[in-house]
């Protein structure tokens, strides 16, 4: 078995894939699950030990200035000057403790993340279907995937139903990926594994199966953390030029006290008594003991002003080494934008709608030139708007006071878009029950299902790549009326769908037609043709607010992005 060495996965048939791994479809023993776990160890990706306080109060003090003070205390105290040394004390003392706070405040952060919630996972265990600890999954075992689960491996598909991922957490891909069985070339970059599933992704759609190959650190994830980790920690230009600064006052004060009191000794003849209190009282004059304080409670305000802007900082040096950045690397998905598809544009009936609002929220409107759009009073707008709720997949789902899309972030997008147009989801599903489909895929690259109407009529409602519906489509709705689709209007929509395309909107077609009883009985192919053109939906991630006013300061500071 090798499990987690530097195995070509992907570029493996599945059945060598299997028998490496010592391993069936029917998945491992209990037993054996259990030897494997001892041997490979919990699937988590281990981090460093937690700092403990101590050595978190201990590290305030390594600085050579610090220590310089310290000396400077012990030789106030030997010539008399006991206010002196109480006040290096208190300074030292106070510059100790605030950067203690700020950085055991820090590290505590930092834990809470890593204490997230554990994860589960359904696997195979003895041919039967059971929940584990996500951290109990070993090589081997075999993963059933359906939407809404987070892959608590990395692993080799084996089956799989429509299965698309979320795979933003891993490349920054804001779309989900469909994965597919069959072996790819070896040389395939992660992002174009389609055989392969990752730790920490997310199933979005379908569902399928997966054999664990690799778990721990040696999923790409962990490969991630562990290069992280390996990087170490380096002194900051702020700590180096402070231990400069340190040692050089350090050799200077004992230089000139060294050189007075040879002076006084040899030349003006003084007592060595005396000129040693003489030399000592001029070494601690030349310490500046608020120094250490001064950067300190500067580095803390920076620290502070970071956190409130959810950026952690576990060293309070570190905040200095942010005036020295000439480059950021920043990923697009999440951190440039919000990662939350919004609709955008509508387009129906030669009229373009604009949709206001952004992510997930409901609140916005949808407005024609500035006035506000009723879509009861256009067919076309209420069937377009009613297809992006039923043929669909994902719901909303509210944790802790925050909305999220469980399943595809695009069929997210159109019920958020539903909501601002004033339609109750849950009510137009008990409505028109789905009594049938013909799942999407990415040969397809459409999706479609039929749905019974109050009055017992049947209609087919299909969504997917605009140059493949409208392929399809013999007639389109205009203003409430259903007429032919001729080849000025194609030409019309394909240079809407351009012109979407290129503001940057990712662009879905919607149509319908009423189906037969006996077509909904046994759905197939053939049934998606003579539909009607609804109109178009385009999507975009938006940009967080604040990014172009970032982007703008990092410009103005030599930044490059």
């Amino acid at each position: 078995m090798q499990a987690g060495k530097e195995v070509r996965w992907h570029a493996l048939e599945l059945e060598e894939v299997l028998k490496k791994l010592d391993t069936s479809l029917e998945g491992l023993t209990s037993d054996e699950a259990r030897k494997r776990l001892e041997k490979y160890g919990p699937n988590e990706i281990k981090t460093e030990k937690g700092v403990s306080p101590w050595r978190i109060l201990l590290g305030q003090f390594k600085s050579p200035l610090v220590l310089m003070l310290l000396l400077a205390t012990g030789l106030s105290v030997l010539i008399g000057e006991l206010t002196d040394a109480i006040t290096i004390v208190a300074i030292v003392i106070a510059s100790a403790l605030l950067g203690f706070y700020q950085e055991y405040k820090a590290e505590r952060a930092v834990e809470a993340l890593k204490k997230m919630a554990a994860l589960t996972a359904r696997v195979l265990r003895d041919g039967k279907e059971v929940t584990v600890k996500a951290s109990e999954v070993v090589p081997g075992d075999i993963l059933i995937l359906q939407a809404g689960d987070k892959v608590a491996a990395d692993a080799r598909i084996i089956e799989s139903i429509n299965l698309r991922v979320d795979e933003a957490p891993l490349t920054g891909d804001s779309y989900s990926v469909e994965k597919t069985p069959g072996k790819v070339p070896p040389e395939t970059p992660v992002p174009d594994r389609i055989n392969m599933v990752f730790s920490g992704t997310v199933v979005t759609y379908g569902k399928g199966t997966a054999v664990v190959v690799a778990t721990g650190h040696n999923t790409e994830l962990g490969k991630i953390a562990k290069t992280i980790q390996e990087a170490g920690k380096k002194e900051t230009p702020l700590e180096r030029r402070m231990a400069y600064l340190g040692k050089l006052l350090a050799a200077l004060s004992l230089s000139i006290a060294a050189f007075v009191a040879v002076v006084g000794i040899f030349i003006w003849k003084y007592d060595i008594l005396t000129m040693a209190f003489w030399a000592i009282s001029l070494a601690v004059a030349a310490v500046p003991e608020a120094l250490p304080a001064v950067v300190t409670g500067a580095l803390a305000v920076g620290m502070y002003r970071m956190a409130k802007r959810n950026a952690i900082i576990t060293r309070l040096p570190a905040v200095e080494t942010l005036g020295s950045t000439t480059y950021i690397c920043a990923d697009k998905t999440g951190t440039m934008t919000k990662g939350e598809m919004t609709a955008r544009k509508i387009y129906v009936s030669d009229r373009i709608i604009d949709v206001t609002g952004s992510g997930y929220d409901p609140k916005g409107e949808l407005l024609i030139n500035g006035e506000k759009v009723d879509p009861r009073k256009v067919k076309e707008l209420e069937l377009l708007l009613l297809a992006g709720v039923l043929n669909n997949d994902a719901r909303i789902e509210e944790v802790e006071g925050k909305r999220t899309i469980v399943g595809d972030t695009t069929e997210g997008a159109l019920l958020v878009l539903a909501e601002k147009a004033g339609i109750n989801i849950e009510e137009v599903k008990s409505t028109y029950p789905r009594i049938g489909e013909i799942p999407f895929s990415s040969e397809r690259k459409r999706m479609s299902t039929f749905h019974k109407t109050p009055e017992n009529e049947y209609y087919l409602f299909i969504k997917g790549a605009p140059e493949v519906i409208i392929s399809l489509c013999k007639y389109i709705m205009k203003n409430g009326e259903i007429v032919e689709l001729t080849d000025e209007e194609r030409e019309k929509i394909k240079k809407v769908n351009d012109d979407f395309a290129r503001k940057g909107f990712r662009n879905l077609a919607f149509a319908f037609r009423v189906a037969s009883e006996e077509e909904v009985s046994s759905p197939h192919e053939k049934h998606e043709s003579d539909l009607v053109f609804l109109g178009l939906v385009g999507m975009i991630d938006p940009p967080r607010p604040e990014v172009k006013e970032a982007l703008e300061l990092c410009r103005r500071a030599g930044i490059s992005v």
